[in-house]
């Protein structure tokens, strides 16, 4: 019983002090939550995270990322970070043949089986954990939230 409890301790110091160090990032946020670094990609601007497990991440654009399918990421992402778990996820879509589906929630299995899964509604869409390890590069698109593409640093709307 003292072990377990000791390594709960150590466990919630180890958290504590990696989620309120002023130098993280939100891949390494991501980490000490047990979730991979690549669930978010390259070009955030800036992000917010609370005590509450409540983010906003900030990106440079809206873009797309390829992964088994293609995920699109709006210029703003947030949700509710628990262990091993996003929770009230907004600002993801997933593609599925040709629809696409907002992910709602992603989480993993503790302990890892290897396996993430999102949340798209009706079902989980299940991939490996390992095409997450690292932030991917993101690919410029139109912004589903505003209808807007940059391209060459400037902004063309776009028609629907």
């Amino acid at each position: 019983m003292i072990p377990l409890i000791s390594s709960i301790f150590l466990y919630s110091i180890f958290i504590f002090t990696v989620v309120n160090g002023e130098s993280d990032s939100i891949y390494e946020i991501l980490k000490a939550h047990g979730l991979p670094m690549g669930l978010l990609p390259k070009g955030i601007i800036r992000f917010d995270f609370d005590d509450t497990g409540r983010f906003e991440v900030h990106l440079d654009q809206a873009c797309n990322a390829k992964f088994e399918s293609e995920l699109h990421y709006d210029r703003n992402v947030s949700g509710t970070l628990s262990y091993g778990q996003i929770g009230e996820l907004s600002g993801i879509s997933a593609q599925e043949l040709f629809l696409w589906f907002p992910v709602k929630g992603i989480r993993v299995d503790v302990p890892s089986s290897g396996l993430i899964y999102f949340d798209v509604g009706v079902v989980f869409k299940q991939f490996s954990l390992s095409l997450f390890e690292a932030p991917r590069d993101c690919m410029v698109v139109r912004d589903f939230e505003s209808g807007y593409s940059i391209q060459d640093e400037s902004i063309c709307e776009t028609s629907i």
